[in-house]
Formats: C-alpha cells, structure tokens, sequence
C-alpha cells in the first residue's frame, strides 16, 4: 500500500538543529509541531514534577506519547505537516534506558502514521548546546542519534540524512526532495 501521509517528521539526535529548521518550516507557511519532550520538561519542572526523563521516563514517556497523539490530530489531513520528532523517538529514548517499550507505543505509531520517508539530522558539535532542557553530553547526543536511527529503521522506515548546511540550504533539501 502507498504511503499516503503528508506528515513528515524531522528527528536525530538532540542539538542537532531540528527545532530551528521546524521553527523555519514554520515561518514558510507550513504546519509544524514543536517538540513535544521539551516542552514537557519545561512544563514538569516548573510543576515541580518527578515526570521527568532523567527521574521517571516511563512516566514521562506517556506524557510525550500523549502530547504527540494531539499534536498529530491537530495537524492538517490534506497539507504537509512537519513534526520536530514521532513515536519512534520515544522508542528509542525508553531503549537507550534499558525499558521494555510497551505495546502501547507501537499501537499509536499504527494508528497515528507519518509519512514513511523521515528527514534525519545528523549530530552537529558545532551547533550543540547544552541547557536546561537539554541534559546529555555531545557524546550522549551521538549515541541517543544512532539509537533514533536504528528506531525508526525497526519501525519500517527510511531516512533521509539532511545535510550539515545553513537552514536555508536544509529547507531547500527538504522542501526539494518533498
């Protein structure tokens, strides 16, 4: 059966630029969806929260799936939609902490599709920055990468490597290849 889903998610590894290129999507007129685990780290710690990745992931794992379920209906069904990662990435972050991923997580991926061509980003030291919300090492940030790749590869698939350029060169990949 041929893909039919306009909805593309842009994913890798953390700091490696997905959520300026979404924000950039965005300001050219299309649907994008933030990051939804950022903003759950934020909206956690500021509610002083233990549902968070680093004290209880399978807690804040839900949270993000459920985020990320609303995120994708509120998209449009017949535009191209961008989301700053999918259901895979949480996937890949619950097995890069050694949890079993429930079933749950591969039912809403069946059930909340994206399209089967994913734009993957790859790690970039040069713009990595660390923060509040973003917790890992640059190393840890490889290896996060290389468990999100191998992820939505399980998943069935096929990534798209995004080149090291200028945001508008990266838009032009994207938006020339779509």
């Amino acid at each position: 059966m041929r893909n039919t889903s306009l909805k593309y998610v842009i994913s890798g590894g953390p700091g490696a630029g997905k959520s300026t290129l979404v924000d950039a999507l965005q300001l050219q007129g299309y649907f994008c969806s933030e990051e939804v685990s950022r903003k759950m780290i934020i909206q956690e710690t500021a509610n002083g929260s233990f549902c968070l990745p680093w004290i209880d992931i399978s807690c804040f794992s839900s949270k993000v799936l459920e985020e990320m379920i609303v995120s994708w209906k509120s998209a449009p069904a017949d535009a191209i939609a961008f989301f700053d990662r999918g259901i895979p990435d949480i996937i890949a972050y619950l097995k890069v902490a050694g949890i079993t991923v429930p079933e749950k997580y591969y039912m809403a991926l069946d059930h909340y599709p994206y399209h089967k061509q994913v734009f993957i980003l790859p790690p970039w030291e040069n713009i990595y920055v660390y923060d509040s919300e973003r917790w890992q090492t640059f190393e840890e940030a490889v290896r996060i990468d290389e468990a999100i790749r191998a992820s939505y590869i399980t998943c069935g698939f096929e990534l798209i490597d995004v080149p090291k350029n200028s945001i508008e060169e990266r838009i032009a990949f994207i938006l020339d290849f779509i």
